[in-house]
């Protein structure tokens, strides 16, 4: 297992890590994706389906369940979410750090994504869905919920097309690590202590009431190409 120590430092100088082929690998690309919060972009047809509450959000209800349905989504194409990594951001997630959203139709876990909160930056993981456009609701309830709570940086790692059409860019490494210096000056909380568990719906963002968005070894850093499946 990563140590919690080493996974948030990483985060904190630019690198994350990833399972490979010959083990687990730190790394920071030299051109960074990153979404940015106060240009994101929501299309007609995603900001009806989230108004017709077919769907309610959750966070931190069921990480372990999360991160399990990303590495087998992953895993057909390269899995880079590897049982090391699993039992990694569990720990970060009992310590505070790693959470999920998860996205609901009536009982069944849906979709949803994780990612990993410090200071002012969210540093998002992976995401999955089993109820078409359910990680996309997600995606959505995660930048409400970030701007609510004045966080400066989501960081994707890289630009996918999926990530496109939401307004994700790419930028240089240091132009990025700039903006992570700058986040880390922030003191933000994700999710307020307590709170797992709690439903999320309807249409404010605060833990427990309601949401209507749109309303272990490493190896050395690398910059090697994302997988095609980490969108």
């Amino acid at each position: 297992m990563i140590p919690i120590d080493t996974l948030l430092g990483g985060y904190r100088t630019g690198y994350f890590p990833m399972a490979v082929d010959d083990g687990l690998r730190w790394f920071s690309p030299g051109r960074r994706g990153v979404m940015p919060l106060d240009t994101f972009r929501v299309h007609r047809r995603l900001a009806r389906l989230v108004r017709q509450g077919q769907f309610r959000c959750t966070v931190n209800h069921a990480f372990q369940d999360v991160i399990t349905a990303c590495a087998s989504r992953v895993d057909v194409s390269g899995n880079w979410i590897d049982q090391e990594i699993v039992e990694s951001y569990c720990a970060l997630h009992r310590v505070g750090h790693a959470h999920s959203v998860e996205v609901w139709e009536e009982d069944r876990l849906a979709g949803g994504l994780y990612g990993v909160s410090l200071r002012g930056a969210f540093f998002g993981e992976s995401m999955f869905h089993r109820v078409r456009d359910t990680s996309k609701v997600a995606l959505v309830f995660l930048v409400e919920r970030l701007r609510e709570r004045g966080f400066a940086l989501l960081d994707i790692q890289w630009v996918t097309p999926h990530l496109q059409q939401f307004g994700a860019v790419e930028v240089p490494r240091a132009q990025y690590l700039a903006a992570l210096e700058d986040a880390m000056r922030l003191k933000c909380v994700f999710a307020d202590p307590g709170s797992t568990g709690r439903a999320i719906t309807g249409t404010d963002t605060s833990d427990g009431r309601g949401f209507a968005p749109g309303s272990s070894s490493a190896g050395a850093p690398s910059e090697r190409p994302a997988p095609s499946s980490r969108s």
